[in-house]
């Protein structure tokens, strides 16, 4: 909330508003969030138990200008780790003109040999991708880790955003804020958009392990919204190469799947031969390209820290660009140089095994008792390709609604992009995670913390400028009649410049009751006595 110079632009107007409507009514409405969230079904997978997702009332607010090289940043990311995958199992030239070890990509764990060759239709691997960015004690915006797997979470930004204008009606009527909405759509039109060649009215589905999985809620809303069928493995079947899908009328082909399932239960002919959650022979039908799985088997390879440190040169190989975004300071482990300096200062640096997510696994030198870090300097000895280390970046923190008081609180902030193959949108905004115990560094869901509205605010919204509003970038490349129809209040009409149409409850309304009517979600199976499996699936938030 505070640079160098005092109150960043944009937040004086809400200070002074949380003033006027005092701590008494911000407790009151902060609490009615946590119930309606709990009733609503907003919720998140904790060992087993499933709670509401904490959503802090005071919103995260994100300058035009500093949105900008964001924006540009995580796009020329997703763009890098397109052509990276695509190089790795395709000709490797990245390995022969020594960019990066070969080795490296060949150990990792989500490498998968089995889809080496295969070229998914549509030419797209990385359609949906999650980018943690961290604010560091100079105020640059860092890249945390990347999430080109299954990344989940942006179904949060959606009902954060409908519960705010909620809870807050006053606030954003003073705001111009760039719209969330539009995720659905675009997410679709870039599925449809990477069909088989030849399909021109492709059948997509979202593929779920379950009921049981952390993030069932998100698989459900985003079915919902885009007016698809939600899906587990057991309503699909391969026949001759192709994914059909059991309806009350029979087998259906099935062109795109966007699947929430990890690459280890996807496939039990290929993977995981006791897996319940997938299709068998789904990669067969990958493989004479019948169907497209979204995002690619093997794009966990991206995903993996040690690979991570290698990005901001991928950057400069594939693209002849320098890096938008910079890394945080990162040592290799299996590099001996860097192991030898990293162990004498064991308790001053953050350890991280390469192939974790949600936080598990994690080392905070500074907080790790002598015990801690005997087993840590010897798990690296044993495996040190198996973990890196970064120092301890001061999180930015932000004001934060504890026991009835503001609070500063540590945040990140995931936002998402969508790839159609022709250009990278950014959803503007991104899930702001916060971590709610007090001096905690982790901020992930799946580890209590909760999380902001973000709020990227236009040029028009602040104090004293003239400028114009920005108007949102095209949909698609694609014709979305059919989808606009089944969403629009006022089909044929032009797209909003930077009104914000989820402020107002009749519109999610009206779209809710709309997609009722739209043949769809009536398979959403769920698979009893497999709780196990159905933990699995998706990155964590």
């Amino acid at each position: 909330m505070f640079g160098r110079s005092g109150v960043r632009p944009g937040y004086e107007l809400v200070g002074e508003q949380f003033e006027q409507i005092g701590s008494e009514e911000l407790r009151t409405r902060a609490e009615s969030l946590s119930t309606a969230y709990l009733d609503q079904g907003v919720t998140f997978d904790i060992g087993g138990v499933e709670r509401p997702f904490p959503l802090d009332i005071m919103p995260r607010l994100i300058e035009p200008e500093v949105w900008s090289p964001i924006e540009k940043g995580v796009a020329q990311r997703v763009r890098a780790l397109e052509r990276f995958l695509d190089d790795v199992y395709g000709e490797g030239a990245v390995f022969a003109d020594g960019v990066i070890p070969r080795q490296v990509v060949l150990s990792s764990p989500h490498f998968h040999r089995v889809v080496h060759g295969l070229k998914p239709p549509g030419g797209v691997r990385v359609h949906v991708a999650g980018i943690d960015l961290i604010r560091d004690n100079e105020g640059v915006f860092r890249v945390l880790e990347d999430n080109v797997r299954v990344p989940s979470g942006v179904s949060y930004v959606m009902t954060n955003r409908r519960a705010m204008a909620t809870a807050l009606p006053e606030v954003f009527e003073d705001h111009r804020i760039r719209p969330v909405s539009r995720y659905p759509r675009q997410l679709l039109a870039a599925l449809r958009a990477t069909a088989p060649a030849g399909v021109a009215d492709p059948t997509v589905v979202v593929l779920t392990p379950g009921v049981y999985n952390s993030a069932y809620f998100e698989h459900a809303l985003l079915a919902r919204l885009m007016g698809i069928e939600l899906v587990e493995g057991r309503d699909l079947v391969c026949q001759g190469g192709r994914v059909m899908m059991r309806t009350t009328r029979g087998l259906e082909p099935v062109h795109v799947i966007y699947r929430r399932v990890d690459d280890e239960f996807l496939d039990p002919v290929h993977f995981r031969s006791d897996s319940l959650l997938g299709v068998a022979g789904l990669l067969n039908a990958m493989r004479v390209g019948n169907v497209t799985v979204a995002n690619a088997v093997g794009n966990g390879v991206a995903d993996d820290k040690l690979v991570y440190t290698y990005v901001p040169d991928l950057i400069r190989y594939y693209l002849s660009e320098e890096p938008i975004l910079p890394n945080v300071d990162t040592w290799r482990m299996e590099e001996p140089a860097h192991r030898e300096e990293v162990m004498d200062r064991l308790g001053e640096l953050v350890l991280k095994p390469v192939d974790g997510s949600g936080g598990k696994g994690i080392v905070i030198g500074p907080r790790a008792t002598s015990a801690e870090l005997a087993v840590l300097r010897a798990q690296i000895e044993s495996n040190p390709r198996g973990w890196i280390a970064q120092p301890v970046v001061q999180l930015s923190t932000h004001p934060t609604l504890i026991d009835g008081a503001m609070r500063p609180r540590h945040v990140d902030l995931r936002p998402f992009a969508v790839n159609d193959g022709q250009q990278v949108w950014v959803l503007p905004g991104g899930l702001t995670r916060v971590a709610l115990p007090e001096g905690e560094l982790i901020v992930n869901s799946s580890r209590g913390g909760g999380s902001k509205d973000t709020w990227v605010l236009s040029r028009s919204a602040l104090p004293g400028s003239s400028g114009p509003a920005v108007p949102e970038p095209p949909t698609t490349r694609i014709s979305l009649a059919e989808i606009a129809a089944a969403q629009d209040p006022e089909p044929g009409m032009p797209p909003p410049v930077e009104q914000e149409p989820d402020n107002a409850a009749p519109v999610w309304q009206e779209q809710e009751q709309q997609q009722q009517q739209v043949p769809g979600s009536g398979v959403q199976s769920q698979s009893q006595g497999h709780q196990s499996q159905n933990q699995t699936g998706g990155s964590s938030c």
